[in-house]
């Protein structure tokens, strides 16, 4: 079943109405039909289950069967703080990540980044990003889009993570799994979640003295991951202790 995401005021009594680039999608790229069934989303986080009724030039309708009351969203919100990796990696970082269930992705300026981003460049990637992840949660039936932030230094990272209920950062020189299966078991549902990965060239010894008040180093096992897998294997971890 195929998933779309609409606007609240496309959702009228029992009809949703589908517009923009989604249209020629349903008509000429997956040439669904009426009485076709589909879900959509709208952006109060609110899912149905459809069918279509109607295709015209420049929309879709379709009839409100039920309302999907399980959804596909953790109850937990976790943010991924990913150092900027190059390109290609972090276009794989954030369609994994939309897939394994993160809230939002938040790009930071480190030290040791390949990658420098002035605001001109940030914004085309970030336009980029935000439709990888559109397209990754229709993909994983998410009942949300999450956001792509703009990438933000080291130091605002640090400031939003504070602001939640727990924060992780796996770290190469942090030895010990037990104390990493100690904590994500002590995560409450609900609570707020915040990962902090550093980039291709690692965390600076500056940047992980920054890592306290609330917040954990963690192992991810003995060998040393790849910025693009230490985020992932960590939300691995996680909605294994929180998915339903």
């Amino acid at each position: 079943m195929y998933q779309f995401f609409v606007q609240n005021e496309q959702v009228q009594q029992n009809k949703i109405i589908i517009t923009g680039s989604d249209v020629n999608h349903i008509k000429n790229v997956i040439r669904l039909k009426p009485f076709d069934a589909i879900r959509v989303s709208d952006e109060d986080g609110n899912a149905y289950f459809c069918h279509i009724t109607e295709i015209f030039e420049m929309e879709v309708w379709a009839e409100i069967d039920r309302m999907d009351e399980t959804g596909t969203e953790l109850s937990n919100r976790i943010y991924l703080f990913q150092g900027l990796p190059k390109n290609e990696k972090m276009e794989l970082i954030i369609q994994k990540a939309v897939e394994l269930g993160v809230y939002e992705v938040i790009p930071v300026a480190m030290r040791n980044c390949v990658v420098k981003l002035d605001d001109k460049k940030a914004e085309g990637k970030v336009k980029r990003w935000q439709a990888i992840a559109e397209s990754a949660a229709k993909q994983s039936k998410r009942t949300i889009i999450p956001n792509i932030a703009m990438p933000i230094s080291y130091k605002q990272a640090i400031e939003r993570a504070k602001e939640l209920d727990v924060t992780l950062v796996p770290y190469e020189n942090k030895r010990g799994m037990e104390a990493t299966r100690e904590l994500i078991l002590g995560i409450k549902k609900g609570e707020s979640i915040g990962i902090i990965i550093g980039p291709e060239g690692g965390f600076a010894e500056e940047e992980i003295e920054m890592v306290k008040d609330g917040m954990h180093r963690i192992s991810l096992g003995r060998r040393i991951l790849r910025t693009e897998t230490a985020g992932l294997a960590t939300l691995s971890m996680l909605i294994f202790h929180l998915d339903d």
